[in-house]
């Protein structure tokens, strides 16, 4: 396992303090647009010798994880929203290798709009599916709490929306547009599932 103490920044203050008016240029480069990340990374790595700037950007980096490091070690409830939101990411990243099961999921295609539309495609269907959880979700979440049942938020942010136990990604389905039509309710939803008997 890697050592929780990397290194150590020695030059740290003065230099920083020398170069701020110079990382601030640069900061406020890549915010307003004049330039982007890559192109300042591209450029201080072309120097042949240590370029003062790029060792100040260096340090300055290094105090910035140093503290982020700090307050993740310190604080547990900071440390267990970072692992919900990675859970959440991770969710959302297999219902999409679940979506692009051909070639198992590999993009094959040659050129580059072929490529382009694919990647779209696969970005549509998972907006999809994301934006119909949610908003099923949603309507399960109002009606227990009609039915007087306590849903607290707290437990809300633990649900990831990329659920895809309702999705069928194989075979072909038949739909009887007209009778799935007249099953929706005034607002345009389909009606919920009734709980199964036993079940919280």
């Amino acid at each position: 396992m890697a050592p929780l103490v990397a290194g150590v920044v020695r030059s740290s203050p003065p230099l920083i303090e020398e170069n701020w008016d110079d990382l601030l240029r640069l900061a406020g480069s890549i915010k307003f647009g004049h330039a982007t990340a890559s192109l300042i990374v591209g450029k201080l790595s072309a120097f042949s010798g240590q370029n003062t700037l790029a060792a100040a950007l260096k340090e300055y980096g290094a105090l910035r994880r140093t503290i982020y490091a700090a307050r993740y070690l310190a604080d547990e409830a900071y440390r267990r929203k970072i692992v919900r939101q990675l859970n959440k990411g991770e969710s959302l990243h297999s219902l999409r290798r679940s979506l692009l099961y051909a070639h198992e999921g590999a993009i094959r295609h040659r050129h580059l709009a072929a490529q382009t539309e694919q990647a779209w495609r696969l970005t549509l269907l998972t907006n999809a599916v994301v934006t119909w959880t949610t908003e099923y979700y949603g309507l399960a979440i109002a009606q227990m709490r009609a039915e007087g049942r306590a849903v607290d938020d707290e437990l809300l942010a633990h649900i990831s929306p990329a659920h895809s136990e309702n999705v069928n990604f194989f075979g072909t389905i038949n739909v009887e547009v007209d009778t799935e039509l007249a099953k929706l309710d005034p607002a345009g939803y389909r009606p919920l599932r009734p709980r199964r008997p036993g079940r919280a």
